[in-house]
């Protein structure tokens, strides 16, 4: 079957070596180099069709130049995400160039950006991603490099999507990193994506599993966060867990596509 990955990071070339190495300060390594050509000599080896690349700007000035990379490196398998700042006094009018450019929407990040995803500074980004039709990836839960600050918790996912119902709001790591307690009790069964990635290994296959059944299956969709996780692993990892055929394929490749077209 055709797989989506729905969460990959890769950086440019002349700056591949540098960024990694200052990520890989924390306790988690890569297993890739974090180049364009080795996520995709991954995809080759793993059976991924196509993989959504999330940016993130960490700051105001990065939007330009992440744009200009994106631009660079799209085609039928590789689909990045833009990425704005919150601090950016510029943000609606750099959504609007998003869209007109022809990308899905934006990657955030709450730790590395210094927001919480429920503060009304991010009002407007939501309201603006909203307007044009684009979505949004935001890392939820905690963070493995950073203390466990509660700032993209289920309780705050829930807050933003009761404010912005329209919103294509993609949580990643199984609803909230670490923080799947709330995930079960608030997130599933309600219709929020949920990309997979970085909970195998974190949590046991069996509630992995009994969380995908109990959520609705049109919202899962399969990710992998690499550089930071092995690709084919973790698609091996999925269909391991002896989920129903036509719920693997939604999780695999309908969602995603079903999400990517209705931009």
């Amino acid at each position: 079957m055709p797989i989506i990955d729905f969460h990959t990071h890769a950086f440019p070339d002349e700056i591949a070596e540098r960024a990694m190495k200052k990520l890989q300060e924390g306790p988690v390594k890569a297993c890739l180099d974090g180049t364009l050509s080795a996520l995709i000599r991954s995809m080759d080896e793993s059976g991924i069709e196509k993989a959504i690349l999330c940016n993130i700007a960490t700051k105001p000035e990065q939007f330009e130049p992440i744009l200009k990379w994106s631009k660079k490196i799209r085609s039928d398998r590789i689909i990045p995400l833009a990425s704005v700042h919150p601090a950016d006094n510029r943000v609606k009018e750099h959504i609007k160039e998003i869209k007109s450019e022809g990308f899905l929407g934006i990657k955030m990040h709450p730790f590395y950006q210094d927001f919480s995803i429920d503060e009304e500074r991010l009002f407007l980004i939501y309201e603006c991603l909203v307007e044009n039709n684009l979505l949004i990836v935001m890392h939820c839960g905690y963070d493995i490099s950073f203390p466990h600050w509660d700032i993209a918790s289920p309780q705050r996912i829930i807050n933003v999507i009761n404010r912005f119902p329209e919103l294509k709001f993609v949580t990643t790591h199984l609803g909230a990193w670490k923080q799947w307690e709330d995930v079960e009790r608030l997130i599933i069964g309600k219709e929020i994506y949920m990309e997979i990635s970085f909970s195998f290994g974190w949590l046991s296959e069996e509630k992995i599993k009994e969380l995908l059944l109990k959520h609705p299956s049109h919202f899962v969709l399969f990710g992998t966060d690499s550089p930071w996780a092995d690709q084919r692993k973790e698609v091996d990892n999925l269909k391991n867990l002896g989920l129903p055929d036509n719920l693997l394929n939604k999780i695999f490749f309908l969602n995603a596509e079903r999400l990517i077209n209705s931009i």
